[in-house]
């Protein structure tokens, strides 16, 4: 079947690509002023298999650990510009423009270009609405996004052509393209630069689906919700003018009645928030009604109303992996059936799960009792586009919830369960403390540091938007919340979690251990990933309880970690005793801590002074940092594979360079491949020469 074709970008969004494109740097000049052929390291890949939630999950750090860093420091966000590299200071550009849109353009790859995963025609709030309606599956998203265009101001003829939408994604692919990319002019700009057609068009930017491994796993379609719910949220947080599209923060949810008054923090913007937020709502529908494991049945089936969920009368759950035999055309393939491989429940997908959920639930939360939430998010899903909750779900009774489709409801259920199932399957509750695994009807007995860690973040965002307190990048915001028995659990397993990593993890070294296994003690390694997940989740302790000891305990750790295992001539830290071997996941809570220490961290008045915790210093380990493990000392190195223009490499008539910035990431169709490969991260092996 031949997709029906959504045509081109926003006006907007092309005059912006030929305003920039005017003028990037030169190859030659940026290769002399940062020294980057006489690296003292080789940064090479060691694997090119995409992880999809090891990915999303670092981009996700990586956009918190961008734009709303600098701007929380002071940086107004207006005078940065990909054109004008390392400007106004590098730390900024670093920030703002490449960890930031690197971060954005990943998740585009993967739930708009790539085709990793089921395509959103078999979505089943678009199946539902063809079936009521008598109309083709395709006839019906075609006019979905219409109506989503209206919504957002959006013109309908510049929809961007021969799109994935993905309505849930694979564990695992092969990012490299699968034909020649359509670099050719799509329009002109100044001085030779043009747009590409791929920019538009996005037909030649599939990847091979024989080389997916087509497997449903919670971390990795939970990593992607993570991503798409953050970007959702930013892009629809506020209104914007038809007329001058001039961003509006919003009074009341009505004000979209005015005609020319539209949702979304611009057009452009506007449309990949409702892309993003309708891809959302059928994954978790799917979610919701195919992925969860009965243990009463042994067999897959749905979730039911999260508020009327007891796991002790047996566990319905989301089991780790999930294989797909595809069927139905392979322009949109559907699951023609499912079976689980792995039944078991891994810590790690169901924080993976816990995170995105409570951020969606504070996007869409309708309950009457909650005075936080952005009149924006009201609008969104007050019926138009996005379905209303039903009163009964928004009122402060749960004894009256009902089964339903909305976003709301769907995502209340999801994120409850999850919430509920990692309390009762994964907390040992004689410990303290989270273990990594329980196989559907014992608990196991082994704790991991950085998934303890992350597990802590977690349950802050979900006590958070429980509590009806401000997520997405105003997670850090003091509100009134609303006291829910569900937060108060969530508050009660942060402290346990953190007092014992706390007490029983922390060698005398000053490091925590990567693992420890319940009724024999510390166990593995000091690695970097174990500091890294300890350090966010004591971070979020402190946020979460406002108890100073976990502040001090995370400053104490961060400087340990910056004194054992920062490596002064790789200007990278060691991942373990004697190698630097990065993976996505490990970059990106990189990133996350550095975000962390400058905002929550670092020296103030009253603080014994640390000079790791400096910001100059911890500004100058962020992005000695890209330079080395994400960018690298080489066009053939480091682990972002590729870019455009966004982070300034731009198009240009004549120029064969295939890396017209001059950095050292090539052009999408330039790096690592045939044909080129995604702007993605791969794993790789720091080695000092």
């Amino acid at each position: 079947m031949k997709l029906k074709p959504f045509n081109t970008m926003a006006t907007a969004a092309v005059a912006m690509s030929l305003m920039l494109a005017g003028c990037s740097a030169g190859s030659s000049e940026k290769e002399k002023e940062e020294g980057k052929s006489s690296s003292p390291v080789t940064v090479k890949p060691t694997d090119y298999t995409f992880d999809t939630a090891s990915n999303m999950f670092a981009y996700a750090e990586f956009e918190l650990s961008g734009e709303p860093l600098v701007e929380g420091l002071g940086l107004d966000l207006d005078i940065l510009d990909p054109k004008k590299v390392d400007q106004p200071a590098k730390f900024d550009y670093t920030a703002g423009i490449e960890a930031y849109e690197y971060s954005e353009e990943a998740m585009y790859e993967v739930v708009e270009k790539s085709g990793l995963g089921l395509h959103l025609l078999n979505g089943p709030v678009i199946q539902k609405a063809a079936k009521e309606e008598g109309k083709k599956p395709e006839e019906v998203l075609g006019e979905r996004f219409y109506k989503l265009a209206d919504s957002v101001g959006y013109p309908k003829e510049e929809i961007f052509s021969n799109m994935y939408p993905t309505m849930i994604e694979y564990a695992y692919g092969d990012p490299h393209y699968s034909q020649k990319v359509e670099t050719g002019e799509y329009a002109p700009g100044e001085d030779g630069a043009y747009v590409p057609e791929y920019q538009v068009n996005f037909e030649s930017l599939r990847w091979d689906r024989s080389r997916m491994e087509k497997l449903l796993t919670p971390a990795a379609y939970g990593g992607t919700f993570l991503k798409q719910a953050l970007w959702a949220g930013d892009f629809m947080g506020g209104f914007h003018t038809v007329d001058k599209d001039e961003e509006l923060a919003g009074e009341t949810p009505k004000d979209d009645d005015d005609k020319n008054i539209r949702l979304g923090v611009s057009s452009a913007d506007g449309m990949q928030g409702v892309i993003l937020t309708e891809e959302i709502w059928n994954k978790l529908n799917y979610v919701h009604d195919s992925l969860f494991y009965q243990s009463a049945k042994g067999e897959l089936g749905k979730a039911g109303l999260g508020s009327e969920y007891d796991p002790s009368k047996g566990f319905v759950y989301l089991p780790h992996a999930t294989e797909v035999t595809e069927g139905g055309s392979e322009a949109a393939p559907n699951a023609e059936s499912l079976n689980v491989t792995d039944k078991s429940s891994k810590l790690n997908d169901q924080w993976m799960m816990l995170w995105p959920s409570a951020e969606f639930f504070g996007m869409t939360d309708q309950r009457a009792d909650n005075k936080n939430t952005p009149p924006s998010f009201r609008a969104l899903f007050d019926g138009e586009p996005f379905a209303a909750a039903p009163k009964e779900n928004t009122d402060n009774d749960p004894a009256n919830d009902v089964v339903s489709d909305d976003a709301f409801s769907v995502n209340r259920d999801v994120m409850l369960h999850t919430f509920k199932n990692l309390d009762a399957m994964h907390f040992n509750n004689d410990e303290g403390t989270f273990v990594t695994e329980h196989d559907g009807k014992t608990q196991g007995t082994k704790v991991d540091a950085f998934e303890a860690g992350y597990t802590i973040e977690s349950l802050r965002i979900f006590q958070r938007a429980i509590d009806g307190l401000p997520v997405g990048y105003a997670s850090g915001e003091a509100a009134k919340g609303l006291e829910t028995a569900e937060g108060k659990r969530a508050l009660e397993l942060i402290r346990k979690q953190a007092d014992f990593m706390m007490n029983e993890m922390i060698n005398d070294s000053g490091l925590v251990t990567e693992s420890y296994t319940i009724g024999k003690g510390k166990e593995g390694n000091e690695t970097l990933k174990a500091q890294l997940g300890a350090i966010r989740g004591l971070n979020a302790a402190f946020l979460a309880t406002e108890d100073e000891k976990y502040r001090d305990a995370a400053r104490k750790l961060y400087a340990a970690m910056d004194e054992k295992l920062w490596d002064k001539k790789a200007h990278a830290y060691e991942t373990a005793k004697g190698e630097m071997k990065y993976d996505p996941a490990t970059a990106g809570a990189v990133a996350a801590v550095y975000r962390v220490a400058l905002n929550n961290l670092s020296n103030s008045s009253g603080d014994d002074a640390v000079k790791a915790l400096d910001k100059e210093t911890i500004v100058n380990r962020y992005t000695d940092f890209f330079d080395t493990v994400i960018d690298g000392p080489g066009l053939d190195e480091g682990m972002q594979t590729s870019e455009f223009w966004d982070t300034g490499d731009f198009y240009k008539k004549g120029d064969k360079s295939e890396n017209t910035d001059g950095d050292n990431v090539p052009q999408i169709q330039a790096g690592h491949g045939k044909y080129g490969i995604s702007p993605v991260l791969v794993p790789v092996e720091v080695k000092k020469k």
